[in-house]
């Protein structure tokens, strides 16, 4: 069975991740309101605006029901993936979701935008090519977190239970092994069948 997929769809880049996660198996619903979140095996929050994001998520009461979300199930809670702007929304000073504090647009502006190989824990085979558009980076983490990956020595990739935010966008490009993390995440959490490896 297709595990069901959540992509926060206020702003941002969601429509990538939607593209991505049905490549993969997965079947996959827009999250605007709060009862897009029933029945949930897995949450999105894309790369995007934060500011823009907050103030959605805000307007249409989904903070609350996020957090619960996060935490059903006990200790561990729903399979979460945070990409760029998704990873601020995740940090101490939005959601609360992880125990980290996210520097926002860390590596600059629009035309600082760069990419980057990755050696990322938990990844097999070659380094990932993160692409970077005014991303941020984790400035500070509790110990429940662990740093999956860094650039210039700067965390930017994180992982707390079954929550993991990433500063680049996992959506662009070819390579679509972070999603396939995140969706193996959630076969072991009992969401839907794991996807194909190879």
């Amino acid at each position: 069975m297709a595990p069901l997929i959540g992509v926060l769809a206020l702003q941002g880049d969601f429509q990538a991740h939607g593209s991505v996660l049905r490549g993969l198996g997965a079947t996959v619903r827009e999250v605007r309101v709060p009862g897009d979140l029933d029945g949930l095996d897995g949450l999105v929050l894309p790369g995007g605006e934060s500011t823009t994001m907050t103030l959605g998520v805000e307007r249409e009461g989904l903070a609350g029901p996020l957090r619960e979300l996060a935490a059903r199930g006990g200790v561990g809670g729903i399979p979460i993936l945070g990409s760029c702007a998704g990873l601020i929304m995740l940090d101490r000073e939005h959601l609360g979701i992880m125990d980290i504090l996210a520097n926002r647009n860390a590596f600059g502006r629009q035309l600082r935008s760069f990419e980057a190989d990755l050696n990322v824990k938990g990844l097999e085979g070659e380094p990932l090519r993160g692409v970077f558009i005014r991303a941020p980076w984790i400035a500070e983490h509790g110990p429940g977190v662990e740093i999956l990956a860094e650039v210039d020595g700067h965390a930017v990739a994180a992982r707390q239970g079954r929550v993991v935010a990433v500063a680049f966008h996992t959506e662009l490009g070819q390579d679509d092994r972070v999603h396939r993390l995140f969706l193996a995440d959630v076969a072991a959490s009992g969401g839907g069948d794991s996807v194909e490896t190879g």
